[in-house]
């Protein structure tokens, strides 16, 4: 996809730049593959605010997204459309299976419609298949990784993001995350081949605050221009730095800004390189 510019006659249109949809089905979803979302405003079952910065926004309906693609495992499908979702920065493909059933994935690039596709143990090296770590060469861009096995929770989804398969030697295969991290990921699960749709994303534009808006994005008064009863940055004369001695902190006094926050000791074993490691 290619990015699209504007004529300036508006303010707004100047610096506006948007994904040219030209190549995507104009169709609109399956029903049945759809459900409605509630927009709750940030708000709870009291009607008290418990996620700032949340509001309004376009109506949307929810794509259900098999990511998995296992209880089709086997049974080869036909990529009949792309479509747009307005839920998730990436594409997403319409899947015909040879049995008549109907899903939707996550489309990665390069595939087109006519495509055929696959979850197998063994499948063609080719984008959209979904198959096992083990069965992968290294070295393979892949996405949608299911990191714990068996479960149908995915990562790499966003736009234009990958993983990297950078080695299958010992018990387990070591998966290159987007963010640098290595992990340990076992060599029986699934991952599907190929980089994620719509790789532009990144540079696009919103142009005004009016389509942050209708992305139910609400504008955020920053800390330093509160009083210190309502933030720790507030008070002084005029703008004033957040200050090295205490550090930044949250609304609520908590350090911020690159602390860590990692909790899941759990799975800490199952990280080879940490991203902060990879980084330097």
């Amino acid at each position: 996809m290619a990015i699209k510019k504007y004529k300036p006659i508006t303010p707004s249109l100047r610096t506006l730049r948007t994904i040219d949809y030209s190549e995507l089905s104009k169709s609109r979803p399956v029903k049945g593959l759809t459900v409605s979302l509630k927009k709750t405003g940030g708000r709870n079952n009291q009607g008290k605010i418990t996620m700032r910065g949340r509001g309004q926004g376009h109506k949307r309906l929810y794509r259900i997204i098999d990511h998995s693609r296992k209880e089709k495992f086997g049974v080869p499908a036909t990529v009949k459309t792309l479509e747009y979702d307005p839920n998730r920065t990436a594409f997403i493909a319409l899947l015909v299976y040879a049995d008549g059933d109907k899903r939707y994935m996550i489309a990665p690039d390069a595939l087109a419609v006519g495509d055929k596709v696959i979850c197998a143990e063994k499948a063609s090296i080719k984008p959209g298949n979904r198959i096992p770590l083990k069965s992968i060469p290294v070295g393979q861009l892949i996405h949608e990784v299911e990191v714990v096995l068996g479960e149908k929770n995915t990562v790499v989804r966003s736009a234009g993001t990958s993983a990297v398969l950078t080695s299958l030697d010992g018990e387990y295969a070591q998966v290159k995350l987007p963010s640098g991290e290595v992990r340990y990921v076992s060599k029986e699960s699934f991952a599907t081949l190929g980089q994620v749709s719509n790789g532009d994303h990144s540079l696009t534009c919103l142009g005004k605050a009016g389509r942050k808006r209708w992305l139910g994005k609400k504008g955020k008064v920053g800390g330093s221009q509160k009083n210190p009863v309502d933030h720790p940055h507030g008070g002084g004369e005029g703008h004033q730095p957040v200050g090295i001695r205490k550090g930044p902190k949250t609304p609520w006094g908590r350090p911020a800004l690159g602390v860590k926050t990692r909790r899941n000791k759990v799975s800490d074993h199952f990280i080879a390189r940490t991203r902060a490691r990879s980084k330097k």
